[in-house]
């Protein structure tokens, strides 16, 4: 079966690239901006709040060994898709909840995913998750990629990223590739 692409939002792409990048069958994760205005963000123009971008990942995956709606219910226990453009204490537009689909049936997955975890009242509120067609993805600069395992000493990534990759580690280790375990 031929890879497919999942591109998806909610709060620090630090976060949400450093626990899915160790998934089997994903075979890359990249850091970026997508759902704005402006072509060719920096990440400064983007922590502006003006470009209208949100901070992104973008997923290569095999669906034979991740189905792209358990990728996404995977997502949604890396960040609260009840608060409107914010995670934490990272608040903006840049860290919104989104899912950027690249077919109508990603759009029509992405829909049942989200009433499914509304229903599950895991969140205790609705999602208000975006769901919307990619138009264009750009990658975030260097130094963003594969950030947290370049980072783990830093202070955010000590304090938000890392609690974050553990638990979902911990939680997901049979859907990890053996050397990520």
């Amino acid at each position: 079966m031929a890879m497919e692409t999942a591109t998806l939002g909610g709060g620090c792409f630090w976060c949400i690239e450093g626990a899915l990048r160790h998934l089997s069958g994903v075979s890359r994760a990249e850091s970026g901006y997508a759902a704005g205005h402006v072509p060719n963000p920096s990440y400064e123009q983007v922590c502006a709040k003006t470009t209208g971008h949100a901070e992104v990942v973008q997923i290569d995956f095999d669906p034979a060994q991740v189905s792209y709606a358990d990728l996404l219910r995977m997502f949604f226990t890396l960040h609260d898709p009840t608060t409107k453009d914010r995670q934490g204490n990272d608040i903006g537009p840049q860290y919104r909840s989104i899912i950027l689909t690249h077919s109508e049936e990603q759009a029509r997955v992405a829909r049942e995913v989200i009433a499914e975890v509304d229903a599950s009242g895991a969140w205790g509120a609705k999602a208000v998750t975006q769901v919307e067609p990619l138009t264009v993805f750009y990658p975030a600069e260097p130094e963003h990629q594969d950030y947290y395992a370049r980072n783990p000493w830093s202070g955010y990534c000590r304090v938000v990223v890392g609690p974050k990759v553990t638990k979902f580690r911990k939680t997901f280790a049979h859907r990890l590739k053996p050397a990520a375990a």
